[in-house]
């Protein structure tokens, strides 16, 4: 789903990126009040946001061609904004490990910040939004509709963003952006259901410091 740079003039991804920054801060004085922030950067938690991170970035390189340069893959905002019951947490690692990927030549300079929108903000408010709503019903499968959910709306928003650049029409860009990451999504959401329940079973000293637990 990264968007490589000379897809999309320099005037929107400022727009984008501007956006972001806005989002972001607005949030992070959100959840600072509510103690979301100290909880991420809590001692015992740090270890955990580092693994989370480090496994994103590594399963992300396993990613396809899509169309017109982009790429399909697993992203994992959702699994992060879930166990730490925020979407800043997946904001906030899934940025990170966008801007490291952007050195490593996956995704532009120019369009990190709507990269960053796609699969960070887009992918963890819409997917635990899904979460909060749904997990009252049935948990298990409300984190694998929130997890597909999360990957298929930051690939449609793609899709429309590429479309606003001219770089390919949009009913195309949706049918390949979305039909291909509906698939993936799916995987997505799978695979982030079975990690959270097997962290509650199996690890429950990660849950100790007030993640991954039932609300």
């Amino acid at each position: 789903m990264h968007i490589p740079d000379g897809l999309i003039p320099l005037w929107q991804c400022a727009i984008y990126l501007l956006i972001v920054i806005i989002i972001i801060v607005a949030d992070f004085l959100i959840e600072k009040k509510t103690g979301t922030i100290s909880n991420l950067f809590d001692e015992k938690n740090i270890p955990l946001v580092a693994v989370l991170a480090a496994g994103i970035f590594a399963i992300q390189f396993f990613n396809f061609p899509v169309f017109v340069g982009t790429t399909g893959h697993i992203v994992g905002a959702v699994l992060v904004a879930i166990l730490f019951r925020s979407p800043f947490a997946g904001i906030l690692v899934l940025s990170l490990v966008l801007l490291v990927q952007m050195t490593y030549g996956d995704g532009g300079f120019t369009t990190i910040g709507v990269n960053i929108l796609n699969m960070a903000v887009i992918g963890s408010i819409t997917g635990f939004f899904i979460y909060k709503v749904l997990k009252g019903i049935n948990e298990f499968a409300a984190i694998v509709i929130a997890g597909w959910t999360s990957v298929f709306l930051a690939s449609i928003a793609a899709a429309f963003e590429l479309a606003a650049a001219g770089a390919f029409p949009l009913i195309a860009g949706i049918m390949f952006m979305g039909g291909f990451h509906a698939v993936i999504g799916l995987g997505e959401g799978i695979i982030t259901a079975f990690i959270v329940t097997a962290l509650r079973k199996l690890r429950p000293d990660l849950v100790a410091g007030g993640m991954v637990r039932h609300e």
